[in-house]
């Protein structure tokens, strides 16, 4: 997944986050992260905090990153969020005008989670996109889990190196771009000219997993854009990103939430490995044989998860409909409970 946005920011809101939100939730309840499951049936996650009496918020709605919100308050017993978006358009007379729709969205506290509706309004005043929603609070995230301790079972082969057993393609009625050749777990999204565009499918596999540890190689293609999603929610990013700089966006990055710690990847066309480990909402990331993200805290979904609640296991998944990548040896050991 690939779309820029405020990444800095973003970044400052996490933080803050990991801060102080219990704290101040005995003050305001609405501080704190919370797991939405967006109109439609989506994952989307929302983040409230408090810094010197002022509010701040940060969201996620379905695909792309977490943004911070354009405004945020709280009105009696409800949480008022403000989010305006900016277009463009040709008016009758076929001169570009610039449009902005504003997007309320409204919480209230209903037996500790939350209740919510969102409304957009537009320059002319009509409002569009009614609906009801609903939040529910995510614990706060423990102190990071002591790895050296954590045991392992044995190694579980997900690709077999002959044929798509054990895999799926996540997406009702998409088409496959995935097939084996010569051993290599291979996606090739074509397009064929003057033809309607296909949607290719994402996949997944059969089996879900809670805590482990995730081995695998991937190559990605000049200007490819994959990813891997652990547990079907938190994605690591696989995209051609050599020499772009840190960036929670670029390779190895928990997307648009945790930047690597160093520039670890390789150009296009070279084959990298990945050494991944998830335990209690904690993730570290050795990518190349560096480590790029050590131990790090997991405040929520990322764009793309298949559902918002972070305690349910989960597949894996890889991400098939943006370009062509290839994946092998993958090999997962579940942690012993």
């Amino acid at each position: 997944m690939k779309t820029y946005f405020a990444s800095i920011a973003i970044v400052g809101v996490a933080m803050m986050l990991l801060a102080g939100p219990v704290l101040a939730a005995d003050a305001n309840p609405f501080i704190g992260s919370w797991a939405l499951t967006i109109p439609g049936g989506g994952a989307g996650w929302l983040g409230v905090v408090e810094k010197d009496g002022k509010l701040s918020a940060s969201i996620l709605w379905g695909g792309g990153s977490v943004v911070p919100v354009d405004g945020v308050k709280v009105d009696g017993d409800t949480l008022l969020v403000t989010r305006i978006y900016r277009d463009q358009k040709k008016d009758a007379n076929g001169n570009t005008v610039r449009v902005v729709t504003t997007e309320t969205i409204t919480a209230a506290i209903d037996a500790g989670n939350l209740k919510l509706a969102t409304v957009r309004k537009g320059p002319d005043g009509k409002e569009s996109g009614k609906a009801t929603f609903s939040g529910k609070r995510i614990p706060p995230v423990r102190a990071p889990p002591d790895l050296s301790k954590v045991k392992f079972a044995e190694p579980i082969k997900l690709f077999n190196g002959k044929d798509m057993e054990g895999w799926r393609i996540l997406e009702k009625g998409a088409a496959s771009g995935w097939s084996v050749v010569d051993g290599v777990l291979t996606n090739n999204p074509v397009q064929e000219q003057g033809k309607p565009r296909k949607n290719y499918g994402n996949i997944r596999t059969e089996k879900e997993f809670e805590d482990f540890n995730l081995t695998l190689e991937t190559m990605v293609p000049k200007g490819g854009n994959s990813g891997i999603y652990l547990r079907g929610i938190y994605e690591i990013q696989v995209a051609d990103t050599y020499g772009s700089g840190l960036d929670s966006h670029n390779m190895g990055g928990v997307y648009s939430r945790i930047k690597p710690t160093v520039s670890a990847e390789k150009p296009a066309g070279d084959w990298q490995t990945y050494d991944i480990t998830l335990v209690d909402r904690h993730v570290t990331v050795i990518l190349n044989g560096k480590k790029i993200i050590d131990n790090q805290a997991l405040l929520g979904c990322t764009g793309g998860a298949l559902w918002s609640d972070e305690f349910r296991p989960g597949p894996i998944y890889l991400q098939g409909d943006h370009t062509g990548v290839n994946y092998r040896n993958i090999v997962l050991r579940p942690v012993v409970k």
